[in-house]
């Protein structure tokens, strides 16, 4: 152990290392000091200089001295920092009142009908929960339950929770994290290297040898889950044909197919309010979490009637918190905003703003390999060089750390962590787009 704490031995994917730390300031050193000592050693802080938040307003962040900082990464706070129409609902909610739902409300019911208006298909219940890994807990019961089976499906370096069920099959959350001897990965689309075309028939196959596999084993399948950005495997957003020969595999051997919207949902792609309605897809399950309450724990398992019609005959559903009434005025509040302000066509246009902007850097700097993402979801991969594609991680780290320095704010993933991870709320404008392309491209020439 040294002075500010132990050496992480979990993956290292933008986050602060004690053991190399050097030049904080003195109150930041106490302060990261007295984390280690209070919280223990599981927690990670972003950047090599930890940065200490006080306040926030919109896209901007505020440290203990005032200073400003762009925030390009929390998809969190969906609508925007404290965005006043949520703050209002939820004050006004815990004003009157906050209970669960074993008691007849009408707000939960207004606002899973508003919620289920959204998706279409066969979608027709939807069950709440505080977190997006309780979501992803819940919808692998259900359908663990609803298949007799038990083996899960995923991409290489997917993250769909921390629950005890949820964490055995998020392999982005290190090797040292074990994964169940009952789930099976298969390669991201990876649409820098693989030509578009040859994509979703290569996953497909892959997934079916993988089924093939726990079934010989007696597992059978359960489910595929993915994230239709695949936002832990280096953020690959096209081509959106991927998906459909996926969840053909799937059906035949009896799983279900579940989206993670988590991350990709609630208009941050731009094109469409869910990422899976980007490929035309229909799936069994659709789990949400994080934006779904612009910081308030809220979230949900949306689900067709007959899935979990055996799982309500044969289970009690009941959660203290999820769902309770100034969880559904906060839910409501964002999915009201995302509509009245527009939201899914600002992430649209500010997105394309960014996409053209690192193209216009990338004619610049060869480090750039590939440009990613839709909408508010941009991932910018950096290579040693443009021939082999060899993954540059060092340079990612670098920049997002200069980034910091400059006080903007975002974050690295994928296998190799050499991806730009860009995210910010969907309120980003292009006034803010193109102070991170300028601060960006300001770090570029210091590389």
């Amino acid at each position: 152990m040294n002075a500010i704490g132990t050496e992480p031995r979990g993956k290292m994917v933008n986050s602060f290392d004690p053991a190399s730390a050097t030049g904080l300031s003195d109150r930041t050193r106490n302060l990261v000091q007295r984390r280690a000592a209070l919280l223990g050693p599981a927690y990670r802080l972003f950047y090599n200089d930890p940065v200490e938040v006080k306040s926030a307003k919109g896209v901007l962040l505020y440290d203990a001295a005032g200073n400003e900082y762009l925030d390009a990464y929390n998809n969190v706070v969906s609508v925007g920092h404290c965005h006043p129409r949520v703050v209002d609902a939820i004050t006004e909610q815990l004003r009157t009142l906050c209970t669960h739902t074993r008691y007849i409300q009408e707000g939960i019911l207004d606002y899973a009908e508003d919620l289920l208006g959204t998706f279409g298909g066969n979608i027709k219940h939807v069950m709440f929960t505080c977190t997006g890994s309780e979501a992803n807990d819940l919808a692998m019961r259900i359908a663990k339950h609803h298949t007799g089976k038990s083996g899960i499906i995923i991409t290489d370096e997917a993250y769909h929770g921390n629950s005890d069920l949820t964490a055995s099959f998020s392999p982005s959350l290190g090797a040292q994290s074990p994964l169940g001897t009952f789930v099976r990965r298969v390669p991201a689309p990876d649409s820098y290297r693989i030509p578009a075309d040859k994509i979703g028939p290569l996953m497909a196959e892959r997934v079916a040898a993988q089924i093939q596999d726990l079934e010989r084993r007696g597992e059978g399948l359960a489910a595929f889950i993915a994230d239709s950005m695949f936002s832990s495997d280096g953020i690959f957003a096209h081509p959106t044909d991927v998906l459909g020969p996926v969840i053909d595999v799937v059906h035949k051997a009896g799983g279900l197919f579940i989206a993670d919207e988590v991350q990709s949902g609630f208009g941050r792609s731009g094109e469409k309010m869910w990422g899976y309605q980007r490929h035309g897809i229909s799936p069994d399950i659709v789990t949400m979490g994080k934006p779904m309450g612009n910081g308030y724990p809220v979230a949900a398992v949306a689900l067709s009637p007959d899935i979990v019609q055996n799982f309500g005959r044969d289970n009690r559903y009941f959660n203290t918190f999820g769902g309770n009434s100034v969880a559904m005025a906060a839910a409501q509040a964002v999915l009201n905003v995302i509509r009245d302000e527009k939201l899914l066509e600002n992430s649209l246009r500010v997105g394309k703003v960014l996409r053209d902007g690192f193209a216009d850097i990338a004619g610049r700097y060869e480090q750039i390999g590939d440009i990613r993402g839709s909408g508010l979801y941009v991932g910018i991969e950096l290579v040693k060089d443009r021939a082999s594609k060899e993954p540059d991680a060092a340079a990612a780290a670098a920049v997002v750390n200069g980034l910091r320095a400059r006080r903007v704010l975002i974050s690295a993933t994928g296998a190799k962590a050499n991806t730009l991870k860009i995210r910010p709320p969907l309120v980003f404008s292009e006034a803010n787009a193109d102070r991170l392309l300028s601060e960006t491209e300001a770090v570029f020439a210091t590389l």
